[in-house]
């Protein structure tokens, strides 16, 4: 019976790390305060932050500077500046972090700007609406799925080892494997739930946030503000130019064509 004590040990990890998913799921999905970023629009910024986080902001941004001819992007993945003068923050970070030489790799253009000032600024403003998850609330979550998951394989280590220090006898082993069939069931649902219910928002938007950006309509009409609507939810699977696409995806396209 020496195994049972193997069986304790995968009950308290798969309890206590199922336990901790639940208690950081809660906090991430903690509602603002009543009427607060609850009732206003999203500016194309906020909702490309909230559906893709600062990458994505730096996509919208490149994309409608370089529709407005303000930069331009080769499908060779390079970004040249067109006009120097940004028309607002996270233009001029965009612009500041391709460098006086007028030209860089977009893809160093976007990690670079990604952590600039202005995009932690928006993070803070949605934050304090309660509309985007703070950073130790997301780290918190994905903390937790990670100790779940390795809940789960010691799981499986430890029932391994118990069937080892089992007596060789016809019939032993199904009854310790349907005891430790429970932990892991217990983490895998723990898992599956997480997946569908805390994934959504786990990232970057919160409840309030994902309510927000359903709202929003990119397929209503054929407007230039519809198109930079559809890139900031869903990114660059929006932008139907090739060549486009090519530049912001660091020019494999463009090396696949050749």
């Amino acid at each position: 019976m020496f195994w049972v004590l193997f069986l304790l040990a995968a009950w308290t990890a798969a309890g206590i790390s199922c336990a901790r998913l639940c208690h950081a799921a809660v906090q991430a999905a903690r509602p603002a305060p009543e009427g607060q970023g609850r009732k206003r629009e999203l500016s194309l910024y906020e909702a490309a932050f909230l559906a893709g986080g600062p990458h994505r902001v730096m996509e919208l941004t490149l994309v409608s500077m370089h529709r407005r001819r303000r930069l331009l992007l080769a499908h060779t993945g390079w970004a040249t500046v067109v006009d120097p003068e940004g028309e607002d923050d996270l233009e001029r970070s965009v612009i500041g972090a391709i460098g006086p030489a007028g030209q860089a790799r977009i893809a160093a253009v976007r990690t670079a700007a990604s952590a600039a000032d202005a995009v932690r600024a928006l993070a803070d403003r949605l934050v304090s609406a309660g509309l985007a998850v703070p950073d130790t609330a997301r780290s918190h979550v994905a903390s937790a799925v990670r100790g779940v998951q390795g809940a789960a394989a010691a799981t499986v280590a430890l029932a391994a080892t118990a069937l080892l220090m089992l007596p060789q006898e016809q019939g032993a082993t199904a009854p310790v494997l349907a005891w430790f069939a429970l932990p892991l069931v217990l983490t895998l649902g723990c898992l599956a739930i997480a997946r569908i219910e805390v994934h959504p928002y786990s990232r970057w938007a919160s409840p309030d946030g994902q309510r927000l950006l359903g709202s929003l309509s990119p397929e209503s009409d054929g407007d230039e503000r519809a198109f930079l609507t559809a890139v900031a939810v869903r990114g660059v699977g929006a932008v139907d130019d090739p060549d486009l696409r090519a530049a912001l995806t660091g020019g494999r396209t463009a090396h696949r064509s050749h």
